[in-house]
Protein backbone atom coordinates (compact mmCIF):
# COMPACT_ATOMS: atom_id res chain seq x y z
CA UNK A 1 0.00 0.00 0.00
CA UNK A 2 1.36 3.25 -1.03
CA UNK A 3 0.75 6.11 2.38
CA UNK A 4 -0.24 9.00 1.34
CA UNK A 5 0.17 12.29 3.49
CA UNK A 6 -2.01 14.53 3.36
CA UNK A 7 -1.85 18.22 4.98
CA UNK A 8 -5.80 18.71 5.87
CA UNK A 9 -5.95 22.51 7.24
CA UNK A 10 -4.24 23.74 4.58
CA UNK A 11 -5.99 25.90 1.45
CA UNK A 12 -9.02 28.03 1.29
CA UNK A 13 -11.49 25.40 1.79
CA UNK A 14 -9.80 23.53 4.15
CA UNK A 15 -10.53 21.11 5.95
CA UNK A 16 -13.64 20.11 3.86
CA UNK A 17 -12.20 19.88 0.46
CA UNK A 18 -9.24 17.85 1.79
CA UNK A 19 -11.30 15.28 3.58
CA UNK A 20 -14.21 14.78 1.38
CA UNK A 21 -11.34 14.56 -1.50
CA UNK A 22 -9.31 11.88 0.24
CA UNK A 23 -12.29 10.38 0.77
CA UNK A 24 -12.96 10.42 -3.07
CA UNK A 25 -9.39 9.38 -3.71
CA UNK A 26 -10.06 6.22 -1.60
CA UNK A 27 -12.35 4.99 -3.73
CA UNK A 28 -10.80 6.08 -6.81
CA UNK A 29 -7.54 4.19 -6.27
CA UNK A 30 -7.24 0.71 -4.44
CA UNK A 31 -3.27 1.05 -3.48
CA UNK A 32 -3.47 3.59 -0.52
CA UNK A 33 -4.20 4.74 2.54
CA UNK A 34 -4.14 8.33 3.62
CA UNK A 35 -3.13 10.03 6.71
CA UNK A 36 -4.80 12.89 7.51
CA UNK A 37 -2.88 15.30 9.63
CA UNK A 38 -4.67 18.21 10.90
CA UNK A 39 -6.99 19.26 13.91
CA UNK A 40 -9.05 16.38 14.61
CA UNK A 41 -12.20 17.52 15.75
CA UNK A 42 -13.08 20.18 12.94
CA UNK A 43 -11.58 17.20 9.72
CA UNK A 44 -14.56 14.69 12.20
CA UNK A 45 -17.12 16.63 10.98
CA UNK A 46 -17.00 15.65 7.05
CA UNK A 47 -14.73 12.07 7.10
CA UNK A 48 -18.12 10.20 6.36
CA UNK A 49 -15.89 7.34 5.93
CA UNK A 50 -12.97 6.26 6.99
CA UNK A 51 -11.74 3.24 4.94
CA UNK A 52 -7.99 3.39 4.43
CA UNK A 53 -7.60 7.13 6.31
CA UNK A 54 -6.59 7.56 9.48
CA UNK A 55 -6.17 11.20 11.26
CA UNK A 56 -3.29 12.49 13.67
CA UNK A 57 -3.78 15.66 15.47
CA UNK A 58 -1.99 18.63 14.23
CA UNK A 59 -2.42 21.62 16.28
CA UNK A 60 -1.62 24.46 14.16
CA UNK A 61 -1.95 25.73 10.84
CA UNK A 62 0.37 27.66 8.55
CA UNK A 63 -1.92 30.59 7.31
CA UNK A 64 -2.20 31.42 3.60
CA UNK A 65 -1.19 34.75 3.51
CA UNK A 66 2.26 33.43 5.65
CA UNK A 67 4.67 36.29 4.76
CA UNK A 68 7.64 34.16 6.22
CA UNK A 69 7.79 30.69 5.63
CA UNK A 70 10.62 29.84 6.78
CA UNK A 71 9.71 31.01 10.22
CA UNK A 72 6.89 29.29 10.15
CA UNK A 73 7.99 25.95 8.88
CA UNK A 74 11.04 25.93 11.83
CA UNK A 75 8.54 27.40 14.54
CA UNK A 76 5.10 25.62 14.01
CA UNK A 77 6.38 21.79 14.51
CA UNK A 78 2.66 20.98 15.37
CA UNK A 79 1.22 22.42 12.41
CA UNK A 80 -0.31 20.46 10.07
CA UNK A 81 1.83 21.35 6.84
CA UNK A 82 5.10 20.49 8.72
CA UNK A 83 3.42 17.13 9.90
CA UNK A 84 2.90 15.96 7.09
CA UNK A 85 5.87 16.28 5.48
CA UNK A 86 7.98 14.90 8.70
CA UNK A 87 5.70 11.98 8.13
CA UNK A 88 7.12 11.39 4.64
CA UNK A 89 10.92 12.68 5.74
CA UNK A 90 10.71 9.98 8.55
CA UNK A 91 9.20 6.90 6.51
CA UNK A 92 5.79 7.28 7.99
CA UNK A 93 4.28 8.09 4.25
CA UNK A 94 5.27 7.55 0.72
CA UNK A 95 4.89 11.41 -0.62
CA UNK A 96 2.24 14.54 0.96
CA UNK A 97 -0.13 16.41 -0.56
CA UNK A 98 -0.95 20.06 -0.05
CA UNK A 99 -3.21 23.11 -0.74
CA UNK A 100 -1.62 25.26 1.76
CA UNK A 101 0.85 28.16 1.09
CA UNK A 102 3.34 27.80 -1.99
CA UNK A 103 6.09 29.42 -0.69
CA UNK A 104 6.08 27.67 2.76
CA UNK A 105 5.55 24.15 1.49
CA UNK A 106 8.43 24.71 -0.54
CA UNK A 107 10.57 25.85 2.01
CA UNK A 108 9.13 23.00 4.02
CA UNK A 109 9.96 20.12 1.36
CA UNK A 110 13.95 21.88 1.13
CA UNK A 111 14.46 21.73 5.04
CA UNK A 112 12.39 18.82 5.89
CA UNK A 113 12.32 16.63 2.79
CA UNK A 114 15.73 17.82 1.48
CA UNK A 115 16.67 18.00 -2.15
CA UNK A 116 18.12 14.81 -4.10
CA UNK A 117 21.68 14.27 -4.26
CA UNK A 118 23.16 16.66 -7.00
CA UNK A 119 19.78 18.69 -7.85
CA UNK A 120 20.80 22.52 -7.46
CA UNK A 121 17.37 24.23 -7.53
CA UNK A 122 13.77 22.60 -7.27
CA UNK A 123 11.33 23.67 -9.53
CA UNK A 124 7.36 24.13 -9.40
CA UNK A 125 5.91 22.40 -12.26
CA UNK A 126 1.86 22.15 -13.19
CA UNK A 127 0.56 20.99 -15.88
CA UNK A 128 -1.54 22.74 -18.17
CA UNK A 129 -4.37 22.29 -20.66
CA UNK A 130 -3.35 21.67 -24.42
CA UNK A 131 -5.41 21.91 -27.58
CA UNK A 132 -2.63 19.60 -29.25
CA UNK A 133 -0.97 17.26 -26.41
CA UNK A 134 -3.69 17.51 -23.96
CA UNK A 135 -1.50 18.08 -21.41
CA UNK A 136 1.42 20.31 -21.15
CA UNK A 137 4.24 20.42 -18.28
CA UNK A 138 5.39 23.56 -17.65
CA UNK A 139 7.99 24.57 -15.43
CA UNK A 140 9.56 26.55 -13.17
CA UNK A 141 6.27 28.39 -12.11
CA UNK A 142 7.55 30.13 -9.45
CA UNK A 143 10.06 27.94 -6.99
CA UNK A 144 13.31 30.08 -8.22
CA UNK A 145 12.85 33.77 -9.93
CA UNK A 146 16.45 33.26 -11.37
CA UNK A 147 19.06 30.26 -11.62
CA UNK A 148 21.62 29.46 -13.96
CA UNK A 149 21.60 27.67 -17.29
CA UNK A 150 22.79 24.69 -15.72
CA UNK A 151 19.89 24.32 -13.26
CA UNK A 152 17.52 24.63 -16.04
CA UNK A 153 18.86 21.58 -17.26
CA UNK A 154 18.68 19.41 -14.82
CA UNK A 155 14.78 20.22 -14.15
CA UNK A 156 14.52 19.57 -17.73
CA UNK A 157 15.70 15.71 -17.29
CA UNK A 158 13.34 15.71 -14.32
CA UNK A 159 10.43 16.80 -16.67
CA UNK A 160 11.40 14.56 -19.56
CA UNK A 161 11.21 11.47 -16.67
CA UNK A 162 8.03 12.63 -15.45
CA UNK A 163 6.14 12.99 -18.59
CA UNK A 164 7.14 9.67 -19.94
CA UNK A 165 5.86 7.83 -17.16
CA UNK A 166 3.28 9.80 -15.73
CA UNK A 167 1.53 11.34 -19.03
CA UNK A 168 2.68 8.10 -21.14
CA UNK A 169 4.70 10.13 -23.27
CA UNK A 170 7.48 8.67 -25.01
CA UNK A 171 10.57 10.94 -25.63
CA UNK A 172 8.66 14.03 -24.53
CA UNK A 173 9.57 16.79 -27.11
CA UNK A 174 11.33 19.84 -24.65
CA UNK A 175 10.40 23.11 -25.75
CA UNK A 176 12.05 26.78 -24.60
CA UNK A 177 9.63 29.77 -23.50
CA UNK A 178 11.20 32.64 -25.56
CA UNK A 179 10.42 35.50 -27.35
CA UNK A 180 10.68 34.38 -30.46
CA UNK A 181 11.37 30.93 -32.30
CA UNK A 182 14.72 31.43 -34.23
CA UNK A 183 18.04 29.82 -32.73
CA UNK A 184 19.65 33.21 -30.73
CA UNK A 185 16.82 35.30 -29.37
CA UNK A 186 16.47 35.94 -25.78
CA UNK A 187 18.31 37.29 -23.10
CA UNK A 188 22.19 35.37 -22.58
CA UNK A 189 20.05 33.63 -20.13
CA UNK A 190 18.01 31.96 -23.00
CA UNK A 191 20.94 31.60 -25.23
CA UNK A 192 23.04 29.43 -22.89
CA UNK A 193 19.78 27.69 -22.27
CA UNK A 194 19.09 26.99 -25.83
CA UNK A 195 22.55 25.55 -25.94
CA UNK A 196 22.34 23.54 -23.19
CA UNK A 197 19.38 21.89 -23.73
CA UNK A 198 20.34 21.48 -28.11
CA UNK A 199 24.28 19.45 -26.33
CA UNK A 200 21.96 16.98 -24.25
CA UNK A 201 20.16 13.98 -24.95
CA UNK A 202 16.89 15.53 -24.73
CA UNK A 203 14.28 15.71 -27.35
CA UNK A 204 14.73 19.44 -27.16
CA UNK A 205 12.67 20.82 -30.17
CA UNK A 206 14.09 24.78 -29.82
CA UNK A 207 12.28 27.75 -28.84
CA UNK A 208 8.61 28.47 -28.31
CA UNK A 209 6.58 31.95 -28.44
CA UNK A 210 4.67 32.26 -25.50
CA UNK A 211 1.60 32.82 -27.82
CA UNK A 212 1.32 29.11 -28.81
CA UNK A 213 1.00 28.30 -25.00
CA UNK A 214 -2.16 25.99 -25.50
CA UNK A 215 -1.38 24.69 -28.68
CA UNK A 216 2.21 24.37 -28.46
CA UNK A 217 4.53 22.04 -30.51
CA UNK A 218 5.82 20.04 -27.40
CA UNK A 219 4.94 17.82 -24.64
CA UNK A 220 6.98 20.04 -21.81
CA UNK A 221 7.33 23.99 -21.70
CA UNK A 222 10.62 25.38 -19.91
CA UNK A 223 11.87 28.59 -18.65
CA UNK A 224 12.62 30.30 -15.09
CA UNK A 225 10.68 30.89 -12.43
CA UNK A 226 10.13 34.50 -13.69
CA UNK A 227 9.08 33.85 -17.09
CA UNK A 228 7.05 31.07 -16.20
CA UNK A 229 4.81 31.96 -13.21
CA UNK A 230 3.82 35.44 -15.35
CA UNK A 231 2.95 33.31 -18.19
CA UNK A 232 1.14 31.26 -15.90
CA UNK A 233 -0.73 34.10 -13.61
CA UNK A 234 -1.63 35.54 -17.90
CA UNK A 235 -3.49 32.43 -18.52
CA UNK A 236 -5.24 31.96 -15.68
CA UNK A 237 -6.39 35.83 -16.00
CA UNK A 238 -7.28 35.66 -19.56
CA UNK A 239 -9.39 31.96 -18.63
CA UNK A 240 -11.46 33.96 -15.70
CA UNK A 241 -12.29 37.32 -18.09
CA UNK A 242 -12.75 34.82 -21.24
CA UNK A 243 -15.07 33.38 -19.35
CA UNK A 244 -17.02 36.39 -17.75
CA UNK A 245 -17.06 38.26 -21.33
CA UNK A 246 -18.68 35.28 -22.68
CA UNK A 247 -21.25 35.22 -20.24
CA UNK A 248 -22.13 38.80 -20.03
CA UNK A 249 -22.55 38.41 -24.01
CA UNK A 250 -24.92 35.46 -24.14
CA UNK A 251 -27.01 36.57 -21.46
CA UNK A 252 -27.57 39.74 -23.52
CA UNK A 253 -31.55 40.34 -24.92
CA UNK A 254 -34.03 37.50 -25.73
CA UNK A 255 -32.39 35.12 -28.12
CA UNK A 256 -28.88 35.45 -26.37
CA UNK A 257 -30.35 33.82 -22.93
CA UNK A 258 -31.92 31.20 -25.14
CA UNK A 259 -29.01 30.52 -27.13
CA UNK A 260 -27.25 30.29 -23.33
CA UNK A 261 -29.46 27.86 -22.31
CA UNK A 262 -29.47 25.62 -25.58
CA UNK A 263 -25.62 25.73 -25.51
CA UNK A 264 -25.17 25.15 -21.32
CA UNK A 265 -23.57 21.43 -21.91
CA UNK A 266 -21.03 23.02 -24.50
CA UNK A 267 -20.11 26.31 -22.53
CA UNK A 268 -19.45 23.86 -18.92
CA UNK A 269 -16.96 21.68 -21.37
CA UNK A 270 -15.67 24.61 -22.13
CA UNK A 271 -14.80 25.57 -18.50
CA UNK A 272 -13.66 21.92 -17.68
CA UNK A 273 -11.36 22.23 -20.31
CA UNK A 274 -9.71 25.80 -19.32
CA UNK A 275 -9.91 24.63 -15.80
CA UNK A 276 -9.97 21.22 -15.47
CA UNK A 277 -9.70 19.81 -11.72
CA UNK A 278 -7.78 16.92 -12.77
CA UNK A 279 -5.04 19.27 -14.00
CA UNK A 280 -4.95 22.01 -10.61
CA UNK A 281 -1.65 19.97 -9.02
CA UNK A 282 2.10 20.68 -9.41
CA UNK A 283 4.88 18.82 -8.35
CA UNK A 284 7.72 19.80 -6.88
CA UNK A 285 10.63 18.41 -8.87
CA UNK A 286 14.19 17.97 -7.03
CA UNK A 287 13.19 16.78 -3.18
CA UNK A 288 13.66 13.34 -1.90
CA UNK A 289 10.03 12.37 -1.67
CA UNK A 290 6.61 13.18 -4.28
CA UNK A 291 5.18 16.00 -2.89
CA UNK A 292 2.28 17.50 -4.43
CA UNK A 293 1.20 21.07 -4.09
CA UNK A 294 -2.87 21.44 -5.20
CA UNK A 295 -4.53 25.10 -5.88
CA UNK A 296 -4.99 26.37 -2.62
CA UNK A 297 -8.68 27.12 -3.91
CA UNK A 298 -9.53 23.41 -4.62
CA UNK A 299 -12.39 21.64 -4.13
CA UNK A 300 -12.70 18.05 -3.52
CA UNK A 301 -12.46 16.43 -6.57
CA UNK A 302 -9.33 18.36 -7.92
CA UNK A 303 -7.84 18.06 -4.32
CA UNK A 304 -8.49 13.58 -5.01
CA UNK A 305 -6.64 13.97 -8.46
CA UNK A 306 -4.15 15.57 -6.26
CA UNK A 307 -3.50 12.68 -3.93
CA UNK A 308 -3.79 10.61 -7.15
CA UNK A 309 -0.86 12.61 -9.08
CA UNK A 310 0.98 11.53 -5.72
CA UNK A 311 0.04 8.02 -5.40
CA UNK A 312 1.34 7.70 -9.50
CA UNK A 313 4.85 9.47 -8.72
CA UNK A 314 5.09 6.94 -6.30
CA UNK A 315 4.10 4.15 -8.02
CA UNK A 316 5.89 4.45 -10.48
CA UNK A 317 9.67 5.59 -8.69
CA UNK A 318 9.70 8.76 -10.92
CA UNK A 319 12.65 10.26 -8.57
CA UNK A 320 14.49 6.60 -8.55
CA UNK A 321 14.30 7.03 -12.52
CA UNK A 322 15.51 10.72 -12.14
CA UNK A 323 18.59 10.02 -10.14
CA UNK A 324 19.96 7.76 -12.95
CA UNK A 325 18.83 10.30 -15.78
CA UNK A 326 20.92 12.91 -14.23
CA UNK A 327 24.12 10.43 -13.31
CA UNK A 328 23.98 9.59 -16.65
CA UNK A 329 24.22 13.16 -17.77
CA UNK A 330 26.96 14.00 -15.09
CA UNK A 331 28.99 11.02 -16.52
CA UNK A 332 28.30 12.45 -19.82
CA UNK A 333 29.46 15.90 -18.60
CA UNK A 334 32.56 14.66 -17.15
CA UNK A 335 33.62 12.90 -19.87
CA UNK A 336 33.34 15.51 -22.32
CA UNK A 337 35.16 17.83 -20.02
CA UNK A 338 38.28 15.84 -19.91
Amino acid sequence: MIKVAVDAMGGDFAPEAQVKGAMEAIKMIDDIEIILYGKEEEIKKYLTDSSRIRIEDAKDVIPMGEHDPVRAIRTLKDSSMVRTLTAVSLGEADCAVSSGPTQALIVGAHLIIHRMEGFKRVALSPIIPSLTNKETVILDSGANVEIKPEYLLQQAHYASVFTKEILGKENPRIGLMNIGTEEGKGRDFDKECFALLEDSDLNFIGNVETKDILEPPCDILISDGFTTNMVIKTLEGTAKSIGKMLKKNLMKGFFGKIGALLSKKNLNNFKKEINPDELSNAMIFGVNFPVIKTHGSSNAHAFAYGIKRAADVTRTNVIGKVSEALKKENVKDEGTSD
